[in-house]
C-alpha cells in the first residue's frame, strides 16, 4: 500500500463544510421545527407590484399662423384679389339695378316760354321700391360673394373680412355711379323737350337712401362671420401637464391604481 497524495489538514483547522463531494446538507432539526423563518414587522419591505410604463407626449409649440392662415403676405395677397373681385361685383349690380328698378313716370307742359316738369303720379311710390330695389339687391350680392370667399378659402382672417367690406362698398359705389349713368337723362329739361309737351317720360335714377350702400359689406361680413364660426377649421385643445403628475389620460397621480400601479401593503 502506498500513502494518500494529499496530506490531511492540520488538527487546528477545520473546515465549515465537509471536504469530500455529498449531497446537500440537510437542516438541523431545531430549524426544521421551527419553520421558514418570518421577517420582524421593522424588517419588511413593501413589495411593489407591476409598474405600467407611460411618458407624457411633450406639448409641442404652435407657430403663429400654423392654424390662421399661411402668413401675413399670403393674406395679403388675398385680400387684395378678394378685394379687387368683389368691387368689380359691382358691374352686374349696377346692370341689374337699372333693368329692375321700377320707372318714375314724369310729363312735361309748357307754360308761355317754359317747360314744367312734375309727376304724372303723385301717389305713386315708385321712387321708394327704387331704392328698396338696389338694397334688397346689394343684400344679395353681399351673401354670394361670403359664400364663395368661404368655399373657396375656408379660413377667415383679418385682412379678408376687411377686404370683404371694402370691396362690398366699392362694388356699392360703383353700381350706384354705373346704373345712374346707364340710366335716362339726368336733365329733365332737355329729357321733355326731346320727346314732346304731354309724353311720360320715365325720371332720372337716383338713390335717395344713402345708407343702402352699407347692406352689402354689412351682409358680407355677418354671413362670413356665421359661415366661419360654424363651418371653419377648429383649433387643436392644447395639452397643459399637471404639477402632480396630472395627464390625458385621467386627473389621478401616477401613483394611483387607475394607472396599473400596486399598492404597497401597510407594515
Amino acid at each position: 500500500m502506498t500513502a494518500p497524495l494529499t496530506p490531511p489538514p492540520p488538527p487546528h483547522r477545520r473546515s465549515s463544510q465537509p471536504s469530500g463531494p455529498s449531497g446537500p446538507s440537510e437542516p438541523s432539526p431545531s430549524s426544521a421545527s421551527s419553520g421558514p423563518s418570518e421577517p420582524s414587522g421593522s424588517e419588511q419591505t413593501p413589495q411593489p407590484g407591476p409598474v405600467q410604463s407611460w411618458q407624457v407626449p411633450p406639448a409641442r409649440p404652435l407657430s403663429l399662423y400654423e392654424q390662421d392662415g399661411p402668413g401675413w403676405a399670403a393674406e395679403i395677397r388675398e385680400a387684395v384679389v378678394v378685394l379687387v373681385a368683389v368691387a368689380l361685383c359691382g358691374v352686374p349690380l349696377g346692370l341689374l339695378w337699372l333693368r329692375l328698378a321700377p320707372k318714375v313716370p314724369l310729363i312735361a307742359e309748357v307754360s308761355g316760354n317754359n317747360w314744367v316738369v312734375y309727376l304724372k303720379d303723385t301717389e305713386g311710390e315708385q321712387a321708394i321700391g327704387v331704392d328698396g330695389t338696389f338694397t334688397l339687391l346689394a343684400l344679395a350680392f353681399g351673401v354670394v360673394c361670403a359664400t364663395a370667399v368661404f368655399l373657396v378659402r375656408r379660413r377667415g382672417g383679418v385682412p379678408l373680412v376687411v377686404a370683404l367690406c371694402v370691396g362690398g362698398l366699392l362694388g356699392s359705389l360703383l353700381a350706384w355711379r354705373l346704373g345712374v349713368w346707364l340710366g335716362p337723362e339726368q336733365d329733365v329739361i332737355v329729357h321733355a323737350k326731346a320727346v314732346g309737351k304731354g309724353v311720360t317720360f320715365p325720371a332720372p335714377l337716383k338713390l335717395d337712401a344713402k345708407g343702402a350702400l352699407l347692406a352689402w359689406p354689412l351682409a358680407a361680413l355677418l354671413v362670413h362671420l356665421g359661415m366661419t364660426s360654424l363651418f371653419g377649421p377648429r383649433d387643436p385643445e392644447m395639452y397643459v401637464g399637471g404639477a402632480h403628475g396630472d395627464s390625458a389620460y385621467g386627473d389621478g397621480a401616477p401613483g394611483d391604481g387607475a394607472h396599473g400601479h400596486g399598492e404597497s401593503s401597510a407594515p
